[in-house]
């Protein structure tokens, strides 16, 4: 029988999920699979930690993405202008099934495939500059630069203006606690520059994603100008987040698995495979977005009530030994068949085949590059990013 809301349940402190999260994620999910936590925002949430329960939650229609559905002052998260908010990850259907039908009609595999030798030349020229140096911080000089040039690429950004979409892009991705007001600028100067790019696209359409996104019709539908404005605001935050920090996870993870490297080395084909185990052991986000209860919903054998925040977190369900054979070892050879780091059901990741094929190409041309590639620093200075949202480094310190 399903149990009633606990009446004082325990808060983890989100502290302890930066410091050794698959610890604390695991403690929790042997004492059962949904506890009440701390949230992102600071506030109450419960954590859903079962690989069986997260993915039934995932595409479960009575756990709405929609902020209008939490209740009053049970959700505090980042406030975006109206033309930025509008986007895929705060709808649900119909909404949702409207918009993404007709990104899909643009956002086609043709298009993705048509970025393998942009993304291929860009990888090789971010190592042609490292290579003379000897040692870098892989972030700064890989794994961040190149995601970026390939969104302002599918984008259609021109290239004088990619200073300012990666500086903007930053203040977003890692926020400075001590200045607020930048990110908010940031904001406020994507949401100008975006608004100029779409007018300057509809005057002069070019072969890029977004004079795609303004042409594509449905019959007599099409996508508004903020549908528009926050779809390219979401390609730009998600499609380079991610990409970046899947990047630099799978490769410290590579370094400090030196067989699984040996092997990856020994067989290249193996590449494809060992980007879907890489995600999965230690993928860069941790807790699918935020989801809220549209009536009381029983999540393993807890009730929860409607409009209160639930937290999927992706990285327990990985960790789960109940569907993955010795989850905290990574195994190249494992078939990852069934992770979640992509999402699952109606809101699974629209730029996944991007994603895995930028990871591929960043792979393989590194570990090509650089037969002698390792860490520069004792693996435990590596220090990550202070954040339950995002599983991420602060620096990769390398040297070839």
């Amino acid at each position: 029988m399903p149990t009633s809301t606990p009446a004082q349940p325990p808060l983890v402190d989100p502290a302890e999920l930066v410091a050794d999260p698959y610890a604390v994620y695991g403690r929790l999910r042997e004492a059962g699979s949904v506890h009440r936590i701390a949230g992102t925002d600071g506030l109450p949430a419960w954590l859903v930690t079962g690989y069986d329960d997260v993915r039934q939650a995932l595409s479960d229609p009575r756990l709405s993405l929609d902020k209008r559905h939490a209740k009053p002052g049970g959700y505090r998260g980042l406030t975006l202008p109206p033309a930025l908010d509008a986007n895929l990850l705060n709808m649900d259907p119909p909404d949702h099934t409207r918009i993404r039908r007709l990104v899909t009609h643009a956002f086609t595999p043709r298009r993705v495939t048509g970025l393998r030798e942009p993304i291929r030349r860009t990888a090789e020229a971010l190592l042609d500059a490292m290579a003379p140096l000897g040692r870098a911080d892989l972030i700064a000089a890989y794994a961040a630069p190149l995601p970026i040039t390939v969104i302002c690429e599918l984008l259609g950004v021109a290239p004088q203006d990619r200073p300012d979409f990666r500086s903007w892009t930053d203040a977003l991705v890692a926020p400075d606690p001590a200045r607020p007001d930048r990110a908010r600028d940031a904001v406020r100067s994507l949401l100008t520059y975006f608004t100029r790019l779409l007018a300057d696209k509809r005057a002069a359409p070019a072969d890029d994603l977004l004079s795609a996104l303004i042409a594509v019709r449905d019959d007599e539908d099409r996508l508004s100008e903020d549908e528009l404005t926050s779809l390219a605001f979401l390609i730009l935050f998600a499609g380079y987040e991610n990409t970046v920090h899947l990047i630099g996870n799978a490769t410290q993870a590579l370094l400090r698995h030196p067989g699984q490297l040996a092997a990856l080395r020994a067989d290249p084909g193996l590449i494809g495979g060992a980007v879907e185990e890489l995600a999965r052991y230690d993928g860069p986000v941790p807790l699918a977005i935020r989801r809220f209860p549209v009536e009381d919903i029983t999540i393993g054998g807890v009730t929860v009530p409607a409009g209160e925040t639930v937290l999927l977190s992706l990285a327990a369900a990985h960790r789960d030994p109940r569907r993955f054979t010795d989850p905290d070892r990574l195994d190249l050879g494992r078939d990852a068949t069934g992770h979640l780091a992509l999402g699952h059901g109606i809101h699974y990741c629209l730029g996944a085949p991007l994603a895995r094929l930028e990871t591929e190409i960043a792979l393989a041309a590194l570990l090509d590059r650089f037969p002698g590639l390792a860490l520069d620093v004792p693996p435990d200075a590596l220090r990550w990013r202070p954040s339950m949202r995002s599983r991420s480094l602060q620096a990769l310190p390398v040297r070839f």
